[in-house]
């Protein structure tokens, strides 16, 4: 994908500047949020037991639950715990051609999950012993991955607290 350069990326930049001004208040001017928390991010899996394999036993997310999914026959339903009382959820859609993951207009681009310093040793541990590729950041605040899952979704694995980015606490 061609990055912007020169005179569009200076645009760019000061677009973001306009809008930072405009519309990010200082933290004790901001109104509260009207949520609660994620209940649970969902998305749709090519496989339920191969999706499941790798969450809890590579990522170390237990399945907290499996049901059928309530509007489409015969399609799975599950949840996994991802700590602090917040869920991570497929579906399958069996009969349904999923095509390949693709980055879109409307579509994710990763998934970012604040762990601890032992969780991400370990979890990159179980990575490397199993094979699986996936893409250290150095140099941040804090240690910091890439991997994809078994259906394509990219999952980062991110040393900071929740609430904080680049060392910086934003709520």
């Amino acid at each position: 994908m061609p990055q912007p350069q020169g005179e569009e990326l200076q645009a760019i930049l000061r677009r973001q500047e306009e809008l930072k001004e405009r519309y990010l208040l200082p933290a004790g001017k901001r109104p509260r949020t009207s949520a609660r928390g994620i209940h649970h991010a969902a998305f749709i899996c090519r496989d339920v037991e191969e999706t499941i394999l790798f969450y809890q036993d590579v990522m170390g997310f237990p399945l907290v639950d499996l049901v059928e999914n309530r509007d489409y026959p015969g399609s799975t339903h599950f949840f996994l715990d991802i700590g602090n009382e917040n869920l991570l959820a497929f579906f399958d859609f069996p009969g349904h051609p999923h095509p390949e993951f693709e980055e879109s207009i409307g579509g994710g681009h990763h998934l970012s999950l604040s762990v601890t310093d032992e969780a991400f040793a370990a979890i990159k541990s179980r990575l490397e012993e199993r094979g699986i590729p996936f893409m250290e950041v150095e140099g941040g605040h804090a240690p910091n991955l890439f991997v994809a899952d078994p259906n394509g979704l990219r999952v980062e694995l991110y040393g900071e607290p929740l609430g904080h980015a680049l060392g910086t606490y934003l709520l």
